[in-house]
């Protein structure tokens, strides 16, 4: 998951990570009238329930064979190129992988947005924001910096990153904005989400990266800090970002020789869209209710045939 203009994806992250080694699942459709698709899964749940609702329609609707691969995002482009991957269904921003993969290799196309508007921030749990009201204004982060220091964070402050592959701009947000804090990594999209939970629960100071559209914020409402105020342009250098994350229209990327061979999921591809309320639900029951894949998309296509039936004109 990215800014709209952030920096190069962590590779180390990864753990050496390749389209052979991502995960793999076949889908329940004959593919008869269809064909095959193979979508990307990235590691955060909103991106799964889009997946589950577009795999759903695919073979139950039009009899795609659909499979699944779970993968950080700049392996997910790699698979445009290698021919193993057709589709990712929510991009954040990658302006240097649209470059290479759309632009100079020609290999894949953005195939509209999704419906959803993403807005990465930094967050403190909504018991803080009640006690240390001015705590929400980054200018007065360094007076509370001691509130978040952890055996990971030493001296400094504590700011909590997820996954260590989504990119981020906070390295450079704490080093440009001056802040006496140190990024750690809880690990994945769970643990971050765990930890906001036991913070608020506990009373336990936290600082922490998040995002919508994202379910848990319906649990717990947590509190955004007011970074500088976003400008275009003031994230176009990695380096020097000083401001806050963009609001980002999320975007459907495909691979080109895909789109064009006629394939009905191409079709639903291109159409598929929804609002981040819809994807919230399909994430709560995956995330909180532990429905599979299908049981959640069913659960929520059942609700809403019209706006599948509008995919699939």
């Amino acid at each position: 998951m990215t800014g709209a203009a952030a920096v190069a994806l962590l590779l180390a992250g990864c753990g050496g990570q390749t389209i052979e080694s991502g995960s793999a699942s076949s889908g329940g459709g004959s593919g008869e009238d269809c064909g095959t698709v193979n979508i990307a899964v990235n590691p955060w749940v909103g991106y799964e329930a889009d997946v589950a609702v577009v795999q759903y329609v695919a073979e139950n609707e039009l009899g795609c064979t659909v499979n699944t691969k779970d993968l950080t995002e700049e392996v997910s482009w790699q698979g445009f190129a290698s021919g193993e991957i057709d589709v990712i269904l929510e991009d954040w921003g990658h302006p240097d992988l649209e470059k290479q993969y759309v632009d100079e290799q020609k290999v894949a196309e953005k195939v509209g947005e999704n419906g959803n508007v993403g807005q990465i921030g930094w967050f403190v749990p909504p018991w803080m924001a009640e006690k240390y009201p001015d705590i929400t204004d980054y200018k007065n982060l360094n007076k509370y910096a001691d509130l978040f220091k952890t055996s990971e964070s030493g001296d400094k402050g504590q700011v909590l990153d997820g996954d260590p592959s989504y990119v981020t701009n906070d390295e450079a947000l704490v080093k440009n904005l001056d802040l006496d804090y140190k990024v750690v990594y809880a690990g994945s999209e769970a643990a971050l989400i765990t930890a906001f939970r036991q913070a608020e629960e506990k009373k336990e100071p936290l600082l922490g990266y998040f995002y919508t559209p994202q379910w848990f914020l319906s649990e717990v409402p947590l509190v955004k800090v007011d970074l500088p105020t976003y400008e275009e342009g003031c994230d176009a250098d990695p380096e020097k970002v000083d401001c806050d994350y963009p609001e980002t229209p999320l975007t459907k990327y495909a691979r080109t020789e895909f789109m064009n061979s006629g394939s009905a999921a191409a079709e639903l591809v291109k159409n598929f869209s929804w609002t981040n309320d819809d994807q919230n639900e399909v994430a709560k029951y995956i995330a909180e209710d532990k429905m599979d894949y299908e049981d959640a998309a069913k659960k929520w296509v059942d609700a809403n045939q019209d706006k599948v039936d509008a995919w699939l004109k």
